[in-house]
């Protein structure tokens, strides 16, 4: 008979909580159960463990094997847990040595030959142990996303024996060391390279200066998508604290970028069919969606009207909180999505209406079933609604302007600057109290917007989104007040409800 307890960690959301594996060995018959919520991935280790111990040389007792893994009440999903059991075993036996294994946790999948396979959410993991004080034994492949994190003390392993001969004292493993060569941004897309679209180009500035949510409406070929994709090249770089925000999500999505991190905000473009549980997040094992791997950076939305129903009436609420609720029976989750939303239509079925060509065949009811598709109040969402016409010929041929996303970028920072000065945080953020207190209109400017508002029967949430880019505007001008020619041009920035 025989009890050991080794340490190591479950992932819940972006929450690395720390599991207790107690492996008891006692007499009976021969047999393996795995107790504390355990997914299939985790009752099918003791098969895992059996093979990979077999083949590291360590001898697995035919004897009654038990392992729980504290807290109980918590779902344990993966093959995370697999090393931490294979070494439980190993020190539950009667004649096993006295390993000091106290204060480090082990994480890794055990392929049936003893190789340490990489997890999902490892840098989470690290994050969390060295605010435990814990060292750290994860696999060699999740090395580069633990050098992120300074100050934690982590050792990569490849197999199950260096882990083994670490412990005795054989062979130690080696420190990661953290990344000490600064980060850098990606070779960004130049909106210069987009012809003409001088009035797409300003609103796409408003847009990235106070993080509103930008509707292009445009016929085909007409550059919505180039200007879309250059969005990301206006945005500020990510602080260190923001880029293992964005680490650490793409960690647990299992998504490359955690591997190889850059200050440059994320830019994320789902295919139309992509489902609301891929686009919000969820699954039988809850996995971050598309909202939350745009966080701090840019969700694009290429035909808006193609997406699903479900899908799109899914992001009202992320979009409001910044936050992407997941509920299943044992556990509620929370992954932050504060994104900047890009959407992009044509302006029927056809594309072509509007265009200054006769191409255009869509009848009233076509038009009307059309733009239908997308909802009221997923609609009042977007703070900006731009027509994107088609470009001449002469446009085309106008040299591109290199380094104009250069210039904006430095306009979007500092009127950035000046809302978190102001406010703490971005205007397209402020709830309707703040709003007030940092937009004081007058006689003038209450009257044009009341104007607006009643002519195109303007919702309050509407109205509020109105002085919110007024505001934008006037920090992007360096004006502490809100002018006439300020909400004009907010005004002007919302086609859709003049149509």
């Amino acid at each position: 008979m025989g009890l050991a307890r080794t340490l190591s960690r479950g992932q819940a959301g972006l929450d690395s909580y720390l599991v207790t594996v107690e492996v008891h060995v006692a007499g009976g018959l021969p047999g393996f159960t795995v107790t504390g919520l355990p997914a299939a991935a985790v009752r099918e280790s003791k098969d895992r463990v059996r093979a990979a111990l077999a083949n590291s040389g360590h001898e697995v007792p035919a004897s009654r094997i038990t392992v729980h893994l504290g807290p109980a009440d918590i779902p344990k999903t993966g093959g995370r847990f697999d090393l931490a059991i294979a070494l439980g075993v190993v020190l539950a036996k009667p004649d096993a040595p006295r390993w000091g294994v106290s204060g480090t946790e082990f994480l890794g999948e055990l392929a049936l030959d003893g190789e340490l396979r990489p997890i999902n959410g490892a840098l989470p993991a690290v994050l969390a142990a060295r605010e435990s004080g814990h060292a750290l034994v994860l696999p060699t492949a999740n090395a580069a996303e633990a050098a992120l994190v300074a100050h934690a003390e982590v050792y990569a392993a490849a197999h199950l024996k260096e882990v083994v001969s670490h412990l005795r004292g054989e062979q130690r493993l080696p420190r990661v060391a953290a990344c000490t060569a600064p980060l850098t941004t990606d070779a960004a897309l130049d909106i210069g390279d987009v012809r003409g679209q001088t009035f797409a180009k300003r609103a796409l500035a408003v847009a990235a200066a106070g993080g509103h949510n930008l509707l292009m409406i445009g016929p085909p070929g007409s550059g919505k998508s180039m200007l879309a994709e250059r969005l990301s090249s206006l945005l500020p770089p990510l602080t260190h604290d923001e880029m293992l925000r964005v680490a650490s999500i793409a960690s647990v999505a299992g998504e490359p970028r955690a591997a190889q991190p850059t200050l440059s905000p994320p830019f994320r473009a789902p295919h139309h069919t992509t489902s609301a549980q891929a686009l919000v997040g969820g699954g039988t094992r809850p996995r971050p969606g598309e909202i939350s791997l745009a966080h701090r950076g840019v969700l694009f939305l290429d035909e808006l009207p193609e997406f699903a129903r479900s899908a799109l009436e899914a992001l009202r609420e992320p979009l409001e909180s910044g936050i992407a609720r997941i509920s299943r029976v044992h556990e509620q989750l929370a992954f932050p999505a504060e994104f900047t939303l890009v959407a992009a239509m044509n302006p029927c079925f056809c594309g072509f209406r509007g265009d200054g060509t006769d191409r255009c065949k869509c009848t009233p009811y076509k038009l009307e079933q059309y733009r239908s598709r997308i909802s009221g109040p997923l609609l009042d969402r977007f703070d900006l609604h731009v027509e994107v016409p088609r470009v001449s010929f002469a446009d085309i041929a106008e040299p591109a302007e290199k380094g104009e996303s250069a210039l904006l970028r430095e306009a979007v920072v500092a009127a950035r600057a000046v809302q978190l000065e102001r406010g703490g945080r971005l205007n397209a953020r402020l709830d309707s109290r703040a709003l007030w207190r940092v937009v004081k209109l007058g006689a003038e400017q209450r009257a044009l917007l009341k104007r607006a508002a009643d002519r195109w029967q303007l919702s309050a949430r509407a109205s509020l989104r109105v002085l919110k880019v007024a505001r934008t505007i006037a920090d992007l001008e360096q004006s502490a007040a809100v002018t006439t020619a300020h909400v004009a041009e907010a005004l002007q920035l919302r086609c859709r409800d003049r149509a």
